[in-house]
Parts: structure tokens; sequence; C-alpha cells
């Protein structure tokens, strides 16, 4: 369990800059593997889908769904390709962990990103820091300032504190989830590597965490969209 993690310090000769290379090297695994899923889906299009192109038209369908319910198709279909992205993203990053973690003596290089705080709040504050240029862009610069200050000016300090908790929150939530998980498998394939009976002690509870964990998984991707859909709906409809 004292896994440590490959840290490359001072990078580029910037004393308070540092790399986890574990969490580089599955952000872009994630990200390949989501490139290829994608390219693969659209390789060859046909007007009757079927195959992995009639799931991808499922999956879109469904992220069109968690838009439709926040806000005016027209004006949510420019975050299509968002939530598809992060929807994809998020899942296979959460899957990454589930399958194995990888340890080469006593550094963790394997594992899922979104069990890092860092990556999580990363994405947060992406997605907080997005719903305000779009905010901006769609209803103008003056229009969306008054927003902070309707429909009483004095909750102006509480919609500032409202934006770094809905930044933390949405970070933090995906990352604990994930962690946990990863935490108990980790603690299932000590038992299983204890000896035979910890084996047969572990296999069992192993099996039945890691299917709860691909349903943990695709809850937190769908929940962490949701809340983005929600987010960028108070910024840019005009009855928020």
């Amino acid at each position: 369990m004292n896994h440590e993690a490959p840290i490359y310090e001072d990078a580029f000769g910037i004393g308070w800059l540092d790399f986890n290379l574990s969490n580089v090297l599955m952000m872009f695994v994630a990200s390949l593997i989501v490139f290829i899923l994608g390219a693969a889906a659209t390789r060859n299009m046909k007007r009757y889908p079927k195959g992995f192109q009639n799931f991808m038209e499922w999956l879109i369908d469904f992220i069109k769904g968690i838009i439709g319910s926040n806000m005016d198709w027209r004006t949510g279909r420019l975050f299509l390709p968002l939530g598809l992205t992060l929807f994809a993203y998020i899942f296979v990053a959460n899957m990454l962990g589930v399958v194995t973690n990888g340890v080469v003596g006593h550094t963790l290089w394997w594992k899922s990103p979104t069990a890092d705080p860092g990556i999580t709040l990363t994405l947060a504050t992406l997605v907080v820091v997005l719903s305000h240029y779009y905010g901006v862009k769609l209803r103008g610069g003056k229009e969306y300032a008054k927003g902070f200050v309707r429909p009483l000016p004095f909750l102006l300090p509480f919609k500032i504190i409202e934006e770094f908790s809905n930044t933390l929150t949405l970070g933090l939530r995906l990352y604990g989830n994930i962690y946990a998980g990863e935490i108990l498998l980790s603690l299932l394939v000590g038992l299983a590597t204890t000896g035979f009976g910890g084996f047969i002690g572990a296999a069992v509870p192993m099996v039945a965490w890691m299917g709860f964990s691909t349903f943990i998984g695709f809850i937190q991707a769908f929940i962490f969209v949701m809340l983005t859909m929600v987010y960028m709906s108070h910024k840019v409809s005009e009855d928020h």
C-alpha cells in the first residue's frame, strides 16, 4: 500500500515545477484510448448504423439528453462536443485503475488518473472557467456581471464563494469515489497474494467490487457531465 509516485522534480530547471510521471502517463493513455475509440466509431459511417457506430450514436443521444434536461437545445448544442469528450475521457480514466494497478518496485505507475485530486480539480476548474467564458460570450459582459447581484446585491459575496465551492465539490467528489475504489481493490489484491486461502477469500469480493467499480465509474462520469451542464446553464441561460 505504501507506493511512491514517480515525481520528476524541478522540471525545465524551475524549482517549484514538479511532474507526477504516473499522472502524465495515465492521462496520455486515457486520451489515446478515447481518440482511438472515437476514430474507430466514425471511420466507416453508414446511413443505418450498427455495431460500434450504433453505440456511439446512442452515447451522443445520451449526452444530448443530459444537455436538454438543463437548457434549451438551441443554446445547449454548443456544449455537445464538450459533454461527449468529458464523459468518454472520465469514464475511460475511471476504468484504467479498475483493470489493474501497475507497480514497479515500490513505484505506482498504472492507476486511474482520476484517483489524483490534482487532475480532478483541474478538470473542475476547466469546467468552471469555461462556464464563465461562455456566459460572457453568449450574454455579454454587462448582462453576465448583473447575474452576480441578482436578485439582491448583498448576495455577491455568497455567489463568489459558490464558484469556489462548486469547483471543490465537482473535483473532490470524482476523486474521492475513484480513489476509495482503488484502495479497496489494492487491499483485496494484497489479500489474494497471501496464499491459497487468501486468494480464495479475495477472488469473489474482488470480481464483485470490480463490477461495482465499473458502475461507479459510469455514474461518476455521468454526474460530472450533468453538473457541468448545470453550471453552464446557470451562466448562459437568461432565466437563471
